[in-house]
C-alpha cells in the first residue's frame, strides 16, 4: 500500500513541517548522550567537509549526521543549538525529541552509515572525508575545504567554510582531494547503489578549477566505467563563459552556479568576493543563461540562501531563475559557528515554510520533474524536495530506503 494512502498526506505534511522547525531551531542536547549510540559503525556520523551545521564547535566529540522522522522517514540533519526550545534527550535506553518538555518524536531513528565510509582509498585516505552521503543515492564531494576569498577578507558573510577547516580539518582528517581519491570513492559508492555525485568546494583560480574538474571527471569515468556518471559541477561564475562546453564534454550532466542572494545591492554586500572577482551580479546571470544553453533547461541549479534578504526579493529571484530554465533552490539559512554573521538568527519556521511552499508551487507550474530536481541538486532531503514528493505522490524506492535505514 502507498505510504500516502496508509498514513495520509496531511500527517506526512505535518511531519515535514516539524522537520522544518527542527532545522530552523536546531536541537539542544548534551554531547555525552551519544556514548550509547553505535556511531561510526551502524549509524552515520557528521563529517564536516565544507560547512559545519552546528552553532557550537565540538571537534573532540562526533555527532550523528542525521535522523529519520517516524512516519515518512524524512532525513533530518542534526544541528546543535543549546538555545533551541527543541531538545534531544536519552532516557530509558532510547532517544526522544521534546518541544519545551513535550515529547514530539519518540524512539528517534538515526540514519544508517553507508558501507564505503569504512573504506580507504589506495593512498590510505578515509573515503568518508572524500565524499559524504547526501541521501537518496547522492554523494557530495568537497574537493577543497577552504576558500581563497579569506586571504582577501572577502568571504561571503553567511559562510563558515574557512572556520570549519580551522575547527574540524585536522580533527577529522579533511584535506584537499585528488582526482584519484575522488574516482575511487565515487566508484565505491556507486558499487553500493549511489548514482549521483556533486563536485564542489571553495574558490580557487578559474583556470585551475577547469583543469581539476576535467581530471576528476576522467578519474570517475576510469574507476566507475561510466561515461555518463550523473555528475554536477559546482563553480563560481567564470569570466570566460566558453568553459561550460568543456565541463559538458568532460562528462558532467548538470551544472550549478549559486547566486546565493538575489537583491542586487545586498548581493554586493553579503557576497563581496563573488561580486568583485566574478564579473558582478550581471555576469552570474549571464553564466546561468549560458549553462542552460549548454546543458539544457532544468539541468542547471542555483542555490539561494533563504533568510537574509526580504522574502519578496528572494521569491522574485526564485521565479525569475525558474522561468529562465534554472532550478532555484532556496536553502535555509543556518547561522553557523565561525561565519561573519554568527550570532544573528534565521527567520521563523513559518517564514521558511511559506518560501518552500511557494517554491514547490513554481516547480510544479513549470513542469520540473523529480529526476531533474534530483540530478541538479547536491541532495534531495531538503524540505522543499520532501514537499515536492508529497505533492506528486513520489515514494522513495526500496533500494534508496536501504541506503539510510539502519
Amino acid at each position: 500500500m502507498s505510504i500516502y494512502k496508509e498514513i495520509g498526506k496531511a500527517k506526512l505534511r505535518d511531519e515535514i513541517y516539524l522537520k522544518n522547525r527542527i532545522l530552523v531551531e536546531g536541537l539542544a542536547f548534551e554531547p555525552s548522550i551519544f556514548r550509547s549510540l553505535d556511531l561510526g559503525n551502524r549509524f552515520i556520523e557528521q563529517v564536516n567537509v565544507l560547512f559545519a551545521p552546528d552553532k557550537h564547535a565540538h571537534k573532540s566529540v562526533e555527532f550523528p549526521g542525521c535522523f529519520l522522522t517516524p512516519l515518512g522517514n524524512y532525513r533530518t540533519q542534526i544541528r546543535w543549538n543549546q538555545q533551541s526550545p527543541l531538545s534531544l534527550v536519552y532516557e530509558d535506553g532510547q532517544y526522544n525529541i521534546r518541544d519545551q518538555g513535550r515529547t514530539v518524536i519518540e524512539k528517534v531513528k538515526f540514519a544508517k552509515r553507508p558501507g564505503y565510509y569504512r573504506q580507504k582509498t589506495s593512498d590510505g585516505t578515509d573515503m568518508r572525508t572524500v565524499a559524504t552521503d547526501s541521501g537518496h543515492g547522492a554523494l557530495f564531494v568537497s574537493y577543497s575545504n577552504e576558500c581563497s576569498l579569506k586571504e582577501k577578507a572577502l568571504d561571503c558573510l553567511f559562510c563558515n567554510i574557512n572556520a570549519t577547516k580551522s575547527i574540524y580539518g585536522e580533527a577529522q582528517g579533511i584535506k584537499w582531494k585528488t582526482p584519484q581519491q575522488v574516482g575511487e570513492t565515487v566508484a565505491a559508492g556507486y558499487d553500493e547503489g549511489f548514482d549521483h555525485v556533486t563536485i564542489s568546494g571553495g574558490f580557487i583560480s578559474e583556470r585551475r578549477e577547469v583543469e581539476y574538474y576535467i581530471d576528476v571527471a576522467e578519474a570517475i569515468q576510469e574507476h566507475t566505467g561510466l561515461q555518463d556518471f550523473n555528475g554536477t559541477g559546482v563553480i563560481g561564475a567564470p569570466l570566460d563563459l566558453d568553459v561550460f562546453a568543456k565541463y559538458k564534454e568532460a562528462g558532467y550532466r548538470t551544472m550549478a552556479t549559486n547566486i546565493e542572494i538575489w537583491n542586487e545591492r545586498m548581493f554586493d554586500v553579503i557576497c563581496p568576493g563573488k561580486a568583485q572577482f566574478c564579473g558582478g551580479r550581471e555576469n552570474w546571470l549571464n553564466a546561468l543563461d549560458e549553462e542552460v544553453k549548454v546543458f539544457g533547461k532544468f539541468r542547471v541549479r542555483s542555490t539561494m540562501v533563504a533568510g537574509i534578504e526580504p522574502k519578496e526579493s528572494l521569491l522574485e529571484g526564485v521565479e525569475y531563475l525558474i522561468e529562465h530554465g534554472v532550478i532555484a533552490q532556496p536553502s535555509q539559512w543556518n547561522v553557523n559557528v565561525g561565519s561573519p554573521l554568527e550570532g544573528h538568527r534565521t527567520p521563523t519556521e513559518d517564514w521558511h515554510w511559506d518560501v518552500f511552499e511557494k517554491t514547490v508551487t513554481l516547480y510544479l507550474k513549470h513542469g520540473i520533474t523529480w529526476d531533474q530536481l534530483r540530478d541538479a541538486n547536491a541532495g534531495t532531503d531538503a524540505v522543499p524536495f520532501d514537499l515536492y514528493r508529497l505533492e506528486q505522490g513520489i515514494e522513495v524506492n526500496e533500494a534508496e530506503k536501504l541506503k539510510y535505514t539502519a
